[in-house]
């Protein structure tokens, strides 16, 4: 009579490469909230609606990058006013990925040193008709961020209103409906 080995063991033995996969999956930063647009689907979308952009470049090894999802993307009055004002793209700094940027073939890494970003996070901020007006560097807190994101939406550097000036004038970030 043979005696038949359960599966049992050898699958458990797999469970730790299935719980660092699930972490790292769910630490990735396209999970958090909303979901962000690819580099062309959301330039399309942006030339479209004529909306100005957001690009989050970010690196899956940066520390700050994650603590910004946490703290600032997942708010809800940040991930609200963001995804009713902009169209926010997500842009991994480091992929080789090819994306089509005005009519050139480009890596993801290329297009990043092409907008200038040489550390992580940075924003950088597109107008209704696609130029960069601006790359803010580092991690933003929330209320901060609101307030660079209304000072962009309002279009308040077009009145050459300078943003420290805007920030010291008590100005409350309207919340969106």
């Amino acid at each position: 009579m043979r005696v038949q080995k359960s599966p049992a063991p050898a699958l458990l033995s797999l469970l730790p490469l299935f719980a660092f996969l699930i972490t790292l999956l769910s630490a990735h930063p396209l999970q958090a909230g909303k979901n962000w647009y690819g580099f062309e689907e959301g330039i399309a979308r942006a030339d479209a609606e004529k909306k100005p952009v957001v690009i989050d470049f970010y690196t899956d090894w940066c520390k700050w990058c994650k603590v910004m999802d946490e703290k600032t993307f997942s708010d809800p009055a940040v991930e609200s006013y963001l995804f009713k004002h902009f169209i926010p793209i997500r842009l991994n700094a480091e992929s080789n990925d090819a994306v089509s940027y005005r009519g050139r073939q480009l890596s993801y890494a290329t297009l990043t040193r092409s907008f200038g970003v040489r550390s992580y996070p940075s924003l950088a901020y597109l107008d209704r008709k696609g130029d960069l007006l601006t790359i803010i560097p580092g991690y933003i807190e929330k209320e901060e961020y609101l307030r660079i994101l209304e000072f962009m939406n309002e279009e308040l550097y077009l009145q050459n209103y300078d943003f420290q000036t805007y920030l010291e004038s008590g100005k409350k970030v309207s919340r969106p409906d």
